[in-house]
């Protein structure tokens, strides 16, 4: 599907093709379900085309776009994430593991969207508890393909996506970045730019993605899922400019994290210990990936009651259960105890990536959420 949205970044980009200067590493950066990966695949297939064309907005800034043509040999061969000169890296399970060992995979979650997270890639693997990583192994891949002449194209491309999974490994990859091959084009597709090696940035041009608007995401969801524009426009309010947000709001109404959430926080309202504990040992099983995106919900849920308690609205962007509980406990809680809330989610994101003991960091933090909700 085209990149939905993201008008000034697409202009920004046509102006430098036009440049004839396009600069040797690009980072894309923000939210994965703005649109990022598919705004770099984009620009991946326009610098490998052999007839670009261009393309007038009607939306937007209005001004002419260079695009891809779409039918040429090597638009047709990135289309199929198959064009010898175009390298995917992306985070992988397991030690030793390098990207092209999931190429299949890769490839067949792009072919459904590329909005996904890194969480429901990181499922598809079969992470269950482990973490993804790039690896050391994954680092001397690149650089020995990055070596090598281009093949057919007029650029050799690396798209390397949620580089923060190098960690310290991105030492490995530095003089590369600085000083590439000939031709040789690094284009970095990052959510979070603060975990990447400040060397790393430091030699990256920056390209800026926005949140979606609602109008965006509801004619995606039209597109992609073939709802009306009702529906599409609800759910399009829910998901707050988060194109990956929506497809999950459609695909399942429900939205696990959600109702989770939800009885978790009444548990801890209600303090029953042995609640508490059985609730603790059956979200211990999930495994790391799934217990961080639980607490990325809860950040999302406790910022949205932030707003209605400051803003004195009683709206927000919640489906029908989850503003009703967001209501009521917005008359028992205040800003200062939200923000206890969010600070204890944000530091058991820390913890979890670090391997705490899962049954023992939630239960500790059930009680403190208790006596939070309890306290005043």
């Amino acid at each position: 599907m085209p990149t939905l949205g993201q008008h000034r970044a697409k202009s920004f980009l046509s102006r430098l093709y036009n440049s004839g200067r396009v600069p040797h590493a690009l980072l894309f950066a923000g939210q994965t379900g703005w649109g990022s990966l598919s705004l770099a695949l984009d620009f991946a297939r326009l610098l490998l085309c052999e007839r670009p064309q261009v393309y007038s907005e009607d939306s937007g800034s209005n001004s002419e776009l260079q695009i891809y043509c779409g039918q040429c040999n090597a638009c047709i061969k990135t289309g199929h994430l198959a064009h010898p000169d175009l390298h995917f890296s992306y985070p992988t399970v397991g030690t030793n593991a390098v990207s092209t060992d999931y190429l299949k995979e890769w490839r067949a979650a792009l072919g459904e969207t590329p909005y996904f997270d890194a969480n429901a890639w990181l499922q598809r693997l079969g992470a269950e508890n482990k973490q993804g990583n790039i690896t050391k192994e994954e680092c001397n891949a690149i650089i020995k393909k990055l070596s090598l002449k281009a093949f057919e194209g007029r650029y050799k491309i690396l798209l390397m996506w949620l580089p923060e999974y190098l960690g310290k490994e991105g030492n490995r990859l530095l003089k590369l970045i600085e000083e590439p091959p000939e031709q040789t084009i690094f284009l970095l597709v990052a959510e979070n730019a603060d975990l990447i090696l400040p060397t790393i940035l430091s030699r990256c041009q920056l390209v800026k993605t926005d949140a979606l608007s609602d109008d965006e995401i509801a004619e995606g969801l039209q597109q992609e899922r073939k709802l009306d524009a009702n529906r599409a426009r609800q759910i399009a309010f829910l998901a707050g400019g988060d194109f990956h947000q929506a497809l999950q709001l459609a695909d399942n109404p429900e939205h696990d994290d959600a109702a989770m959430f939800l009885d978790w926080l009444r548990k801890c309202w209600r303090g029953n210990g042995v609640e508490l504990v059985k609730w603790t040992e059956n979200f211990a099983k999930l495994g790391r990936e799934n217990q961080k995106q639980f607490l990325h919900y809860g950040l999302h849920f406790l910022r949205e009651l932030m707003a209605m308690i400051v803003t004195q609205n009683p709206e927000a962007r919640l489906r029908p259960e989850e503003l009703k509980t967001a209501q009521n406990m917005a008359g028992v809680l205040d800003f200062d105890k939200i923000t206890q809330l969010v600070s204890m989610l944000n530091d058991n994101i820390y913890y979890v990536e670090r391997n705490a003991n899962p049954k023992i960091l939630f239960l500790d933090t059930s009680v403190r959420i208790n006596r939070i909700l309890k306290d005043g």
